[in-house]
């Protein structure tokens, strides 16, 4: 289990909290940098990509009678709209201490940037930005671990890649994990566990996804004994039906789904236009291709899935995407996206030797076990556990980043929790920020520690997402004041 951390500055004004709910901070672990760190270690720096953005599509389930396994089609690779984002975002946990968050324009949408730009030029981009924030020499890195999903290996291949393309040594080591959706933040806890337990210093936590680039199909060669095991069966069942399972089972209407889809949109946009993700994001240049194979280059700025013109009447027209007579559409689900993000982990001790600024603390960190079919109600479990590792309550947190999969389950989880919806994704989430799985988790954490750093005062955020396979997974930060 890991101890508590602290998260450096963001600007944001936070509410303050009782003193008698407050888990005394370990000494001499402070976080320096905006970004995702699990307790323990400090984040120095974060980084994100701007995702490309795409409409989800069905993917549908075939039994074989000889194996009882589920084999499912290719998806549907046609997109309206694809974005490349890239962010920069910096939070600190105890014993690891990072940098203020650099500054840089949102992402924005691109066109067909996606399929045009690898995973290892992505993840390059969000590694270099994040070790020039805070002017750190490459080789100081004691580990990085990258998260993803999609790519063979977890994206070992690509990420070492990513690795030399940012001039960071052979030297340095390397490791890829997946954890599913929360595969970003599964890489901070891997690195702010190496930290607490001696074996380093200063590491990078990474997540990256090219969705367009990978191929979402399940695997069709599965063991004949799925028949004998339903949960083992149910490991096969796509997200979307995942999300109609929810929906059904705890009466989660179309209605309410696509009024919290509406309002993700209308937060997101809100904030772009306020500028609240500049300090997050650095700009990726790219190269588009058109439809006539003629190339231009094109620098992403902004998140370009984000649709302010959304309404209510719009998304009621849309049709179930997953299942005939369903509630779940392209509109109240998560955007197929690309992205990447980068974050420093430091310990305290480190942090101060070097003068970087501390963002932050990771109070707690919990991974849970849930049903595979209904999937994504892991953050209703999983956020208690992460709270009450950290001695707090819902109500001593002022932001909960739920990463939303489909609306179906974070209305669920909000609801299940009795969370004050105005401290839910304040501004917006994967519906129209997009969900590049492998990325996300990072990039939610970066998310959060701006937030609290602009809200200016002492504060605790929560992130969380469930996970494919049937998980839930959150972490408790403490921003401690300007």
């Amino acid at each position: 289990m890991l101890g508590p951390s602290s998260i450096s500055k963001s600007s944001r004004p936070s509410l303050p909290r009782s003193s008698s709910r407050r888990p005394t901070e370990a000494p001499g672990r402070p976080c320096q940098s905006s970004s995702r760190l699990p307790v323990g270690s400090a984040c120095v720096s974060s980084r994100r990509i701007s995702k490309y953005s795409k409409p989800i599509s069905s993917a549908s389930a075939v039994q074989s009678a000889a194996t009882c396994a589920r084999k499912f089609r290719k998806s549907d690779r046609r997109r309206r709209t694809r974005t490349l984002s890239a962010a920069r975002g910096r939070e600190d946990m105890e014993g690891v201490g990072g940098a203020e968050p650099a500054s840089g324009p949102p992402s924005a949408m691109a066109g067909r940037h996606a399929e045009d730009t690898t995973p290892d030029e992505l993840l390059s981009a969000v590694m270099t930005a994040v070790l020039q924030d805070v002017k750190l020499s490459p080789a100081q890195l004691g580990d990085i671990c990258v998260g993803n999903v999609l790519q063979p290996g977890a994206g070992a291949l690509m990420a070492r890649i990513a690795q030399f393309l940012s001039d960071i040594p052979e030297t340095v080591p390397l490791s890829a994990v997946n954890r599913q959706c929360s595969s970003g933040l599964q890489a901070v806890a891997s690195i702010a566990g190496g930290i607490r337990n001696g074996s380093y210093d200063i590491g990078m936590a990474c997540g990256v996804e090219s969705m367009s680039l990978a191929d979402r199909a399940n695997p069709g060669n599965v063991t004949s004994r799925l028949v004998e095991k339903e949960k083992a069966r149910d490991c096969l069942i796509p997200m979307g039906i995942t999300s109609e399972n929810v929906a059904e089972r705890f009466g989660i209407s179309r209605e309410k789904q696509d009024t919290f889809a509406l309002a993700s949109q209308q937060k997101a946009a809100r904030a772009q236009s306020k500028g609240c993700f500049q300090a997050e994001i650095v700009p990726v240049t790219t190269t588009v291709r058109d439809d006539k194979g003629t190339e231009r280059s094109v620098t992403v700025v902004h998140d370009e899935g984000i649709r302010p013109d959304t309404t209510l009447e719009g998304l009621a027209k849309l049709k179930p995407a997953f299942k005939k007579g369903g509630s779940t559409t392209a509109g109240n689900s998560s955007q197929v996206s690309d992205g990447a993000a980068a974050i420093l982990l430091a310990r305290r001790s480190k942090a101060e030797e070097l003068g970087l600024p501390i963002l932050g603390v990771l109070r707690s960190y919990a991974v849970v076990g849930v049903p595979p079919d209904i999937m994504g109600i892991g953050p209703a479990y999983a956020i208690p556990v992460a709270l009450q590792k950290a001695g707090l309550t819902v109500e001593d947190v002022d932001i909960f980043e739920i990463n939303e999969a489909f609306a179906s389950q974070v209305v669920y989880c909000v609801e299940k929790l009795q969370l004050p919806p105005e401290k839910v994704n304040p501004l917006g989430g994967a519906v129209a920020l997009g969900h590049p799985l492998g990325c996300t988790g990072a990039r939610q954490v970066i998310t959060l520690l701006n937030e609290l750093k602009r809200r200016g005062r002492r504060a605790y955020g929560v992130v969380s997402m469930c996970i494919g396979t049937g998980m839930g997974a959150a972490a408790v930060f403490e921003y401690p004041g300007n």
